[in-house]
Order: C-alpha cells, then sequence, then structure tokens
C-alpha cells in the first residue's frame, strides 16, 4: 500500500521555528515520520521555498552554515521531485482545468508525480481530492472543539 505524503514548505518551516508551539509540534512529528519511513516527498519547489524562507523571510535568518546542516538532514533525504517539463504540463493542465491557482498547481503536479496519496498544507484547500490524492491541513482543527 502507498502511503507517500508530501510535505509543502509550510511543514518544514514550522518544524524548525517553534514560535507557534502546536504548530511547530505537528510539523516535527510529521517530519519525523517522513525521515523514519521514507514516506514524505518534497520538489525543488519546496527546497526553494524554505531556503528563502530560513535564510530571508523569517524574524531570525539563519546563518548559511546552519541552513545548509538542516537541509542535509531535514529535506535532501526528502527531496524526489525535480522540475521537468513533465511537471509543467501537468501544472498547466491543474491550473486550466481544475481551477489550482498557478504556484499551488506546481505543488499539486509535484505530488502527484511523487505518487503521493495525500498532499500536506495549511494553504490548500483542505478535504479536496485531486486525481486520487486527498489534500489535508495537518494544523486544523477540529470542529468539535
Amino acid at each position: 500500500m502507498n502511503d507517500r505524503f508530501f510535505l509543502d514548505t509550510n511543514l518544514l518551516v514550522y518544524a524548525i521555528d517553534p514560535t507557534d508551539a502546536r504548530k511547530h509540534g505537528i510539523a516535527v512529528d510529521w517530519v519525523a515520520r517522513s525521515l523514519r519511513t521514507g514516506d514524505g516527498i518534497v520538489s525543488f519547489q519546496v527546497v526553494q521555498e524554505w531556503f528563502h524562507w530560513v535564510l530571508r523571510k523569517s524574524a531570525k535568518p539563519l546563518q548559511p552554515p546552519l541552513a545548509e546542516q538542516l537541509y542535509r538532514s531535514l529535506l535532501e533525504p526528502m527531496w524526489r521531485v525535480d522540475s521537468s517539463r513533465d511537471l509543467i504540463e501537468t501544472a498547466l493542465d491543474l491550473f486550466e482545468n481544475e481551477g489550482v491557482s498557478w504556484w499551488d498547481s506546481i505543488i499539486v503536479a509535484a505530488a502527484l508525480q511523487g505518487g503521493c496519496r495525500t498532499l500536506l498544507s495549511e494553504d490548500l484547500q483542505h478535504g479536496r481530492e485531486t486525481r486520487g490524492m486527498r489534500i489535508e491541513n495537518p494544523f486544523r482543527e477540529s470542529k468539535s472543539k
């Protein structure tokens, strides 16, 4: 059974940023699961976005040697989807036919290309199913609370 899941950039950011303790804990659990099982996948775009955030956008940007160390231990083992013509064609199809924004369509296409059953992101529509893959917001609090 395929248990692959795609981690969007926000999970990787929360995994190293403890500012929001609840989201940090959830993200750390997903990253740990990914590294333990090998089921978690990220793409070239996610790696780029993560570096942009940790080196420039963070309230406390990391020094490049620490960013590289974290990249090598956390992201590199999960990086399985590169940019390609096939990825762009799938993203264009998603953009045109399924109403997904351009940048989100590249993320969704990468998750599909990686053979993922689930795409984890707080930025996409929770519960949406696309081509046999489900989008889930791992930070969403249940409505019963």
